[in-house]
């Protein structure tokens, strides 16, 4: 079965009701994806929206990467 033909918010059950993140830049082209996951996914959730940033920009510019949000979510949700 081809990824791209696998209906993949059909299943988020299978992640949530677990601790999800979604972490996204403002101007991504795939910003609408995480948030139709976002409005699927059940508590504990939370959508985070990076001001000024892109798609690609979280992959390669580390100093955009929200990391105080990161270590705040899971330590809360996973201690």
């Amino acid at each position: 079965m081809s990824l791209m033909n696998f209906p993949l918010l059909s299943k988020i059950e299978w992640i949530s009701p677990r601790p999800i993140l979604f972490v996204v830049g403002e101007n991504a082209h795939s910003r609408y994806f995480s948030e139709d996951a976002y409005a699927l996914a059940a508590e504990p959730r939370e959508l985070h929206i990076v001001p000024g940033v892109g798609h690609v920009d979280l992959y390669y510019r580390v100093t955009l990467i929200p990391w105080d949000r990161l270590t705040s979510f899971f330590s809360e949700h996973l201690a």
